[in-house]
């Protein structure tokens, strides 16, 4: 997942600074199916301070994602959020997303995901993708599908929630 990461950290340190504070409230998901692994690995951008307050209004507890100490519950609720936020379809087919692991970077944090997709059909894709609605009815949600070294990008703009993709 090292192209995704650095390429996203690329493209949000590009946005924070024409951005300089954050006055847009933006995410953003790139998806790369893996061909070897019959799987989509996602990686899910989101600024910090939006995330744990989308967090702590959901799921009503102290959020604090620098936090070692609250570690694992931070895990829980992020694992909680994404899984619930974010979703893949082939086929109509749900892909069930996993949680591969997440980490703070400057001021937004990265939520890595992975999806088992061993019938994957690159002709009937559905990203559904409802990040920070609850909190923002200006949020503007990137969308990246990587295939084959094609790539295919969307935005969802509130309260747009799905886009349908074709390779």
């Amino acid at each position: 997942m090292s192209v995704i990461v650095l390429l996203n950290k690329w493209l949000f340190s590009l946005y924070l600074l024409c951005a300089n504070a954050h006055p847009y409230h933006v995410s953003a998901t790139e998806m790369e199916y893996d061909a070897k692994s019959k799987r989509v690995e996602i990686s899910t951008k989101i600024f910090t301070d939006d995330f744990e307050h989308i967090l702590a209004k959901l799921y009503r507890q102290k959020t604090d994602l620098s936090s070692k100490a609250l570690r694992p519950q931070m895990t829980a609720l992020i694992d909680k959020y994404i899984t619930t936020h974010l979703s893949l379809k082939t086929d109509n087919k749900m892909l069930p997303l996993k949680l591969f692991g997440w980490e703070i970077d400057h001021e937004a944090v990265y939520v890595y995901t992975v999806a088992d997709a061993a019938a994957f059909n690159s002709k009937n894709i559905t990203v559904e993708k409802t990040v920070l609605y609850d909190l923002f009815d200006d949020q503007v949600n990137i969308i990246h599908f990587i295939y084959n070294n094609r790539r295919i990008s969307n935005k969802l703009v509130y309260p747009e929630k799905k886009v349908q993709l074709s390779f």
